[in-house]
């Protein structure tokens, strides 16, 4: 209520009135009170706590968590994989496919109030081309230019099919701030977080949390929700994401209803927390468990000694012990996952999970192996890399070869697997990818060091193909050649993310990587 009576009423109508004014302030207050009480709030305990929140400078898939609710992008990925608009209502590209215009959604806000403009997108992009490591390997230079105050240009040297993968992926993406924000840039990173999401950002305390809360202006996309596209609708007031990095602490927390949510619920507390009634467990593939071959140096520099390797091995046997649980784990020939099905493919199937022994022995026997030992290094710090390690060298030993296993802390088995002249296999996982050019067990670069020709020649035709079913062709072809010839390493099989929930939490959709959860979309009790 407004106090605007005049200060010439007589002392005897005025003191009524104050009275009035302060028990109506006081209801506001009450009232304010209860609204505040009636707010939906969620807590979510996550198991790393990262640096930044800037897309840019942190990789981390707990950042992303945050920041995905924070942060827009040109494309987004719907839950299939796939590169849709988000921020921009429609691509159009030129014949030579070097120029491509977007034309952007109109009236979508930013967190401070200001209609997102071309500058705004042309200044986010342009910083994306400069610091996303892929984009700089993949396209050289890349630029961004306004056109008018909703369409922005997109130059690159030579087309590529990826391109649009690259845009819409989620590692070091593609945020859209507001120019002023990225042009205050400092050599950490932007220093305020300020995008176009369903929230806002509100404050990151330390070795505590981060705190997010619904931004009512958000302007939501017309089409349908899908995985990261589409419609957003927040239902929830605040999200608070806590830092705890202990697992039992986060196992204990979602169990007391200390949090609603938990993500990365150790293997080994799967069935206890499944078979809780007062709880949901939500499974998502994540990556491959990867055996990457050193092809440099050493005995598997040989593709026979490789394919020897692949030959033997027991894929099934091996999931088992590393996981225990059939809902965790799956068994797939492909180098891409089946739930990207612009990529998936069987291809090469006959030279997976084989466990052949007496065709292993003649492969050795082709290659001319003399018996010397191979060494396989992995980390205990992942309990199920080191006991799928385990059982692969007793596989091996079943065709005659001895391995020497090594066992290193996760910081160390990360400087090992840099050195090319100190092991013949590594183990470890790779995540989820979106186009076969950003795997990792195809780069010269990565540890294993694949190197040929006709995955170079094969690749590249892959990205220059004119369309989506041409290039899957080549895909088909060329993982049919890396099961069948090459063997660059064995994706063993898919394993999973581990989430859990409280019975408050009535909704979580959790997509396979890379899209991930979606935390907009949960859906809570009523209370």
């Amino acid at each position: 209520m407004k106090l605007t009576k005049r200060f010439k009423l007589i002392a005897v109508l005025l003191i009524p009135l104050l009275l009035i004014a302060c028990g109506s302030k006081n209801e506001s207050e009450s009232k304010d009170e209860n609204e505040k009480s009636e707010k939906q709030e969620l807590k979510v305990a996550l198991s790393a706590q990262p640096n930044t929140f800037d897309p840019l400078m942190n990789t981390a898939v707990v950042a992303g968590y945050v920041s995905g609710n924070i942060f827009e992008t040109l494309l987004t990925l719907d839950s299939k994989g796939k590169p849709v608009p988000m921020l921009a209502e429609s691509v159009e590209s030129s014949e030579d496919g070097k120029t491509h215009t977007f034309k952007l959604r109109q009236n979508v806000k930013f967190h401070n109030g200001e209609e997102m403009t071309a500058d705004d997108v042309v200044a986010s992009m342009n910083r994306w081309a400069e610091k996303n490591k892929k984009a700089k390997d993949q396209f050289g230079e890349i630029m961004f230019e306004a056109e008018d105050d909703y369409t922005v240009t997109m130059v690159i040297k030579e087309y590529a099919l990826d391109i649009w993968d690259l845009l819409a992926g989620r590692s070091q993406y593609a945020a859209i701030m507001p120019k002023e924000v990225v042009e205050a840039e400092e050599a950490v990173g932007v220093t305020e977080y300020i995008g176009t999401g369903p929230y806002k950002f509100v404050e990151h305390k330390t070795d505590q949390y981060v705190h997010l809360e619904k931004f009512d202006e958000y302007v939501m996309s017309d089409e349908p929700a899908d995985g990261l596209a589409g419609k957003k609708e927040a239902t929830i007031d605040d999200i608070y994401f806590y830092f705890v990095t202990d697992p039992s602490t986060r196992t204990a927390g979602i169990q007391t209803g200390e949090y609603d949510i938990i993500d990365n619920v150790p293997y080994e507390n799967y069935e206890q927390l499944n078979s809780d009634s007062a709880l949901n467990t939500y499974v998502s593939l994540t990556g491959d468990l990867m055996f990457w071959y050193n092809k440099r140096n050493g005995l598997l520099s040989d593709p026979k000694m490789r394919q020897a390797v692949n030959t033997v091995i027991d894929n099934e046997e091996i999931m088992e012990a590393a996981f225990n649980i059939e809902d965790l784990y799956n068994l797939d020939p492909g180098y891409m996952s089946a739930d990207i099905e612009n990529w998936a493919s069987d291809a090469g199937f006959e030279a997976y999970n084989q466990g052949d022994v007496e065709k292993a022995k003649q492969l050795l026997e082709e290659a001319g192996y003399n018996g010397d030992p191979i060494t396989v290094i992995t980390s205990r710090d992942y309990q199920y890399y080191y006991d799928s390690a385990v059982v692969l060298q007793e596989q091996l030993k079943e065709i005659g070869i001895e391995v020497n296993l090594e066992n290193y802390d996760w910081a160390t088995y990360l400087e090992k697997l840099e050195e090319d002249n100190i092991w013949d296999i590594a183990i470890s996982g790779a995540s989820y990818q979106t186009t076969p050019s950003q795997l990792l067990v195809l780069q010269s670069s990565w540890a294993g060091w694949t190197d040929d020709p006709k995955i170079t020649e094969l690749l590249s035709n892959i990205r220059k193909s004119d369309n989506q079913d041409e290039a899957k062709l080549l895909w088909d072809e060329l993982q049919e050649f890396l099961w069948l010839e090459y063997v660059p390493g064995t994706p063993v099989g898919g394993f999973s993310s581990i989430f859990a929930s409280t019975d408050r939490v009535q909704e979580f959709n959790l997509y396979p990587n890379p899209v991930g959860p979606t935390w907009w979309d949960i859906r809570l009790a009523e209370e």
